[in-house]
């Protein structure tokens, strides 16, 4: 077991499963000459060549497409977004192809393809640079879809994800990407003095990770980050830390929460949020999508249907406010889901507000 920073489990999944598979290869913006944006690939170019290491032009409408035609050729591409924001441009080959191809050509075509960049608000990145695209394209049959919290998840969920034989959206957080050995000094937070990420006992832990190049993570499998008996709060990625600190605060004043991070939307691991549900009887959801027709209200939905009689009161969304992010810092913080939301959440759906 070692410490390691997200970009770097990211970049050793990759790595590991070139050296596994020569059919799997990476392209994008800046991922080889540069290293990538944000240093995801770095030494990737030196390694394995220019063939395996491609940077494109900045036309995510046409990597994007070659990319599903690869993978429908034999190949395994890595399709890397330097944000989730700019792939709206390519969502006909994304979202109109790719999950499709497999249905529409009676099981002819697969589509092993894996696309990943950065989701979410980056830091004062503005309206059109900080889209959280989950609850946007997890309504499209045919794809999979991974939000990792920590290196070891983004680790085994994405040499998972290259494996896989379909469509994977794989949404990483550029906010997250130094989290690890050295933890994140540069977090804000409205409980800074309490708040760090991968919270073991109110104290900053850092992260493992195994030492094994077949070291995966199976899809639809959700992970208890913390156990509890009072009340369940589900969260996914960056927020999945929100939570946790949460839960530290909360547990100062008696109220025990247990932290379930589903680590993927698609497929949903339900059957762990609803035994969670039956046991705190209540349940708090934190999703950094907007609150209309969110991955919250799915979420709740799934639960009222499996598990109404066992709710003591009703269920409570901490979502993105519904406005486009703003540039200015403080409204960017307070516009997000963060501890002192969740708090007054859990407050308020145990009647303790």
């Amino acid at each position: 077991m070692r410490n390691i920073q997200l970009r770097d489990a990211l970049r050793e999944a990759m790595t590991e499963e070139m050296e596994r598979d020569p059919r799997v290869f990476l392209m994008g913006e800046e991922v080889a000459e540069y290293n990538g944006a944000y240093k995801v690939s770095e030494g990737m170019l030196a390694k394995f060549g220019p063939r395996r290491i491609i940077d494109t032009p900045i036309s995510e409408t046409g990597f994007a497409g070659l990319g599903v035609g690869a993978a429908m050729y034999g190949l395994r591409p890595i399709i890397e977004f330097m944000s989730w924001s700019f792939c709206l441009v390519a969502a006909d080959q994304i979202l109109n192809n790719a999950p499709k191809m497999l249905y529409m050509s009676g099981g002819q075509f697969k589509v092993p393809i894996v696309f990943r960049g950065n989701n979410g608000a980056g830091g004062q990145l503005g309206s059109t640079h900080s889209w959280c695209v989950e609850s946007m394209f997890s309504c499209v049959p045919g794809l999979k879809m991974a939000i990792p919290s920590t290196p070891r998840d983004a680790k085994g969920l994405l040499k998972t994800s290259i494996r896989s034989d379909d469509p994977v959206f794989f949404l990483e957080s550029e906010r997250m990407l130094g989290w690890g050995a050295r933890g994140d000094r540069d977090f804000e937070t409205p409980y800074p003095d309490t708040f760090t990420p991968y919270l073991s006992g109110g104290k900053w832990a850092p992260p493992t990770i195994e030492e094994d190049a077949d070291f995966t993570i199976p899809f639809g499998v959700a992970d208890i980050k913390k156990a509890g008996t009072d009340c369940t709060i589900v969260a996914l990625g960056r927020p999945v830390h929100f939570a946790l600190a949460a839960a530290h605060e909360l547990s100062k004043e008696g109220i025990d929460c247990e932290v379930i991070d589903p680590r993927t939307v698609r497929p949903l691991d339900i059957e762990t949020i609803v035994r969670s549900v039956k046991k705190t009887n209540y349940l708090v959801i934190v999703d950094q999508s907007w609150p209309f027709a969110s991955i919250a209200s799915e979420i709740a939905m799934q639960v009222y249907e499996r598990a109404m009689d066992h709710l003591d009161n009703k269920i409570i969304r901490v979502c993105n406010d519904d406005v486009p992010a703003p540039y200015a810092r403080n409204l960017e913080l307070e516009m997000l889901p963060h501890p002192r939301k969740i708090i007054e959440a859990v407050r308020a759906v145990t009647y303790n507000a």
